[in-house]
Parts: structure tokens; C-alpha cells; sequence
């Protein structure tokens, strides 16, 4: 009698069924409300999206009923509704990299792939602008009542560091484990956490799925042997696996860089990989020769797998053969993006990716962040200086996702100072939850995620005195579904530092000399600061 296995059946069962009935819980729950349904359809998925109008039919908004099985459900979301009676803005139009031009994104259900963090450090404020951007690019999607999918990989293994030479490949997971006396797990699961914690400082919505580039191994081995079936791929004089990049005609869509303008030794790609029959080939499987952590087995050897292939197989894996926008830093743009790319159209012999979406660089003081330079600047590093992180996302929204940015301590403390009148303003323009639509605003974020100009329109209601206390807060908390500053958060008290301190001495003084104009101009200067002033009648 197999007990153990017995057991191992009943357990599985009995999870199958707890399931099961929670589904079906959530099913007898959310009727009559709009929700978002990917549904299993052979090797892949299907994605609906309606009134759920029974526990087996959807109405979607033409009016079409489809039905569906419960069993079929992968995943299953009820869409937050927002009252549009008085919205009127259009699609939201995002640049898109590779053609250039505007482009408008219309899909009921909107799939997104996101190039994650390299967990091998702390993420600093420059990437967590590219991770802002998709938190943004989804709030204003779901503003529209759209129904966004989020995939967002986790790279623990297989991205090179960029000081390897002819000797064995370095791991940066692997060689930072070494500095800290770590092992590669250890040093991935760590900064992992940390990633995720930055995430929620900064109120970036998680993405549907975190999938690990150590937990796709098999998906990645499926990947390069599709690519050797289909010769786009081969197996080099050393051992390795190589993509073929002059299988791929249209190499250089995205960036403009084609292959006959590449010419040997120009650093696009990892020095080392001397079995490739050329120079712009790129590694899909690395034999592991000496090194002994972060390996698996393989039909090719035993080894790792090269950085660019992770993303192909995961995306293919969880998201199909069709992707809304692909999501990255503007530094991702070549050689990454355009050996994914070449990979991944490939293996699904069409054009996955429809919309290529950048995020542009960020200097801090004037420079490029670096540990060489000593200015790396991290969100944990606000914190520790007490500074509201929230200080540095409206920072960054200040500016346009496209453009280079020169961030600043001074334009971080002013973003905080903002954020701190915001907040006591709509403290005192009252406690309704009310959202009020405004047409410029709404807008503004679907015309190519228009931040700036968002905030300038807030700026000019709040000062706008034909605008009641009431709609001031309603509108901005409308306009706050997308900023996600916490402006509704009650304001803390706090002790006044010494420089507020003396400009409420310089006032007092102003007042006692009866100098109006100097006492209303540093009234002014104390509410750019955040902090509101009241005279008493005596």
C-alpha cells in the first residue's frame, strides 16, 4: 500500500476542491459587475471582458453573450468602476519607439511586459522611474475603464557583468554573492524583498506576475530548442547555443541598428563568447565550465541561460503570442529589446510586441548615478532622511516619461513641500471621497501620459477662486487615481524646522510694523512650503 502517495492524492484533492469552491464563491459574488476573465484555450489563454451575467456567461459591451466553463478560468479580476457620465477624452496615446509616432491603445483587455530589476543590488531612483512609468501607464489605462495584465520578470540569474573579458562568464548575482560573503540565492531573495518594499513606498502597484528567470528554466529550454528546430538558433565551436542574428531580416527595428553597420568589437554585447559564427550572434545557453552555483542540465550541457532569452520565453509563457506594450528603460532599447525581439518572432513566426514604450534617463546632480561617482541615490535613502518617498514620485512626474531629467535635492524638497500643502488643503476643503471629473486633466494623462501638465492644471485650480472648496477635493482625488500621491492622507503634525521658524518670527515682526506687502510675501512663502497661516482677529 502506497500511503505516501495515498496521502499526496487526498492533499491534492482536497486543495482542487477548496479551490474550486472559492471560485466559485468569487463567481456568486461579483454578478452584475465588470470583471476580467483569462480563460485556459488549449496551450494558451483567451481574454474576456464584460458583466458577468451568471456563473457561466458574460455580456460584453456590444452586447454580445459569450459563455465560458469555470473550469476554464486561469484568473479572474473585478474591474473598479469610476462614474464617466462626464468623461469625453479619447484613447490613451503612447510614443512608440519604434516607429516613432504616436500610438492610440484601444484594447478592452491591454496585456503589458515589463522589463523588471537585475536582483543582484538595490534598485536605485533612476530605475524606479522605468517602473513608474508602467504604474502610470496602467492607472490611466484602468482610468478609461480599461483591464490591464502585468507581467514584470525577476532576473536572478544569467545577465553578465559588464567587466567579463575572455575569462569564465561572471554572473552579477554570482560575483556580488562573492563580495557579500553570500550565497546567489541569498543575495537574489534579498534584494528581491527590497525591490518589492521600494515598490510600496513609492505606490507602485504590483504587477500581476513576478515570474524568476531561476524559475523558468524549462520554458527557456523549450525556447532554444524551438529556435534550433526552426535554424534560428545553433550550437557554436565552444559548446554554447547561439542565436543566428542574420536569420532575423528585420533586425534593427527598434533601435535602427542593423547588422551591417555592427562591426566586430563594438561593445553591444558580452565579450567571451568566442564559438559564434558572428559577430552580432548573441549566447542562448552558456556551458558552465568552472562554475558550480546557478547551473542546470540542458540536451546542449550542463550550463545557464543567456540574459535575452528569459524574457522571450517568459512573456510567450504567460502572456501568448500577442503583447500590448513592451515596457523598458531607454538603455534596454539595443542590444535587449532588439535580440528579444529577433527571438521572439521567431519562435511565434509574427510580430508579438504591437507598442514599444521607453522610459528615458535620469542624471542626479548633474551626473549619471554610479557607484564610481558616489551618487547613487536610493529610496531607502530618503527614508533615512526622513523625506516622504511619495516626494520623489511627484518629483519625477514633473517631468515627462520621454525626457531626460536632472534630479535634485532641491527639487525633491520642493516636490515634498507640494505634496504637504496639497495634502492640508484637502484636509480643509473637507472629508468627501466625491470624484469630480476634469476634462483637461483626463486628457492630459491619455495624451502620452502628460503628467506635468496635469499637475500644472491642479496647481491652477487650487488656487482658482471661482472653484469651490468641495470640487477642489473632488478633482484632485480624481486626478490622484493616476498620481497616487496619498493626497487624501490626513496631514501629520510636525515641528516646524528652524528656517519656517524664522519666517513666522519675520512675519510677527512684518505685522507688529503694520508692512503689509512683506507680511502678505512671506504668508506666500510660507504656503509654497506647505504651511498655512491664520491671523486672529485681535
Amino acid at each position: 500500500m502506497d500511503f505516501h502517495g495515498d496521502r499526496a492524492a487526498s492533499l491534492a484533492a482536497s486543495l482542487a476542491a477548496s479551490l474550486a469552491a472559492s471560485l466559485a464563491a468569487s463567481l456568486a459574488t461579483s454578478l452584475g459587475q465588470r470583471v476580467s476573465l483569462r480563460l485556459r484555450d488549449g496551450d494558451g489563454f483567451r481574454d474576456l471582458l464584460g458583466v458577468l451575467a451568471s456563473e457561466k456567461t458574460l455580456v460584453r459591451k456590444n452586447g454580445e453573450i459569450v459563455e465560458f466553463s469555470p473550469h476554464e478560468i486561469a484568473y479572474m479580476r473585478v474591474v473598479p468602476v469610476f462614474n464617466r457620465r462626464d468623461t469625453t477624452f479619447d484613447a490613451l496615446e503612447i510614443y512608440e519607439t519604434a516607429s516613432k509616432s504616436l500610438r492610440k491603445i484601444e484594447a478592452d483587455v491591454v496585456q503589458i511586459y515589463s522589463c523588471g530589476p537585475t536582483v543582484y543590488r538595490d534598485a536605485h531612483v533612476g530605475n524606479m522611474r522605468t517602473f513608474l512609468l508602467t504604474d502610470i501607464l496602467r492607472r490611466s489605462l484602468r482610468l478609461r475603464g480599461q483591464e490591464v495584465i502585468t507581467v514584470s520578470n525577476i532576473t536572478d540569474v544569467g545577465h553578465m557583468s559588464e567587466n567579463i573579458t575572455e575569462s569564465p562568464s561572471v554572473d552579477k548575482v554570482l560575483e556580488e554573492a562573492v563580495i557579500e560573503s553570500s550565497t546567489a540565492i541569498e543575495i537574489a531573495r534579498k534584494y528581491e524583498a527590497r525591490f518589492h518594499a521600494d515598490l510600496a513606498s513609492l505606490n507602485i502597484e504590483p504587477s500581476d506576475y513576478y515570474p524568476r528567470a531561476s524559475d523558468e528554466i524549462d520554458s527557456m529550454l523549450t525556447a532554444i530548442a524551438t529556435l534550433l528546430e526552426k535554424n534560428s538558433a545553433y550550437i557554436g565551436s565552444d559548446g554554447n547555443v547561439y542565436f543566428d542574428a542574420r536569420s532575423c531580416e528585420s533586425y534593427g527595428f527598434i533601435s535602427g541598428n542593423k547588422l551591417d553597420s555592427l562591426k566586430p568589437g563594438h561593445r553591444y554585447e558580452y565579450q567571451g563568447d568566442g564559438g559564434k559564427r558572428f559577430h552580432a550572434d548573441w549566447a542562448l545557453w552558456k556551458l558552465s565550465g568552472s562554475r558550480e552555483e546557478m547551473v542546470w542540465d540542458s540536451p546542449w550541457g550542463r550550463g545557464f541561460p543567456g540574459w535575452h532569452i528569459e524574457c522571450t520565453a517568459m512573456s510567450l509563457r504567460l502572456l501568448g503570442k500577442k503583447i500590448d506594450i513592451h515596457v523598458g528603460g531607454i538603455d534596454l532599447r539595443f542590444p535587449h529589446h532588439e535580440n528579444e525581439r529577433a527571438q521572439t518572432n521567431a519562435i511565434a513566426e509574427s510580430e508579438v510586441i504591437d507598442t514599444w514604450l521607453h522610459g528615458e534617463h535620469l542624471l542626479f546632480e548633474g551626473r549619471k548615478m554610479s557607484k564610481s561617482a558616489g551618487n547613487v541615490l536610493l529610496v531607502s535613502d530618503l527614508i533615512a532622511k526622513g523625506i516622504d518617498p511619495l516626494a520623489l514620485r511627484l518629483a519625477l512626474l514633473e517631468n515627462r516619461y520621454r525626457s531626460q531629467i536632472d534630479l535634485t535635492w532641491q527639487s525633491i524638497t520642493a516636490a515634498e513641500a507640494t505634496l504637504r500643502r496639497w495634502r492640508n488643503a484637502l484636509h480643509q476643503w473637507g472629508s468627501r471621497s466625491d470624484l469630480k471629473f476634469d476634462n483637461q486633466i483626463g486628457n492630459f494623462f491619455m495624451s502620452d501620459l502628460d503628467t506635468p501638465k496635469a499637475i500644472l492644471r491642479l496647481r491652477a485650480i487650487e488656487k482658482d477662486k471661482s472653484i469651490g472648496a468641495a470640487d477642489k477635493r473632488a478633482i484632485f482625488l480624481f486626478a490622484d487615481q493616476v498620481l497616487a500621491l496619498e493626497l487624501d492622507r490626513v496631514p501629520e503634525r510636525e515641528e516646524n524646522s528652524p528656517a519656517v521658524e524664522a519666517l513666522l518670527r519675520a512675519r510677527a515682526q512684518a505685522r507688529a510694523e503694520s508692512n503689509w506687502a512683506e507680511s502678505d510675501r512671506l504668508r506666500s512663502e510660507l504656503a509654497e512650503l506647505g504651511f498655512t497661516v491664520s491671523d486672529s482677529k485681535s
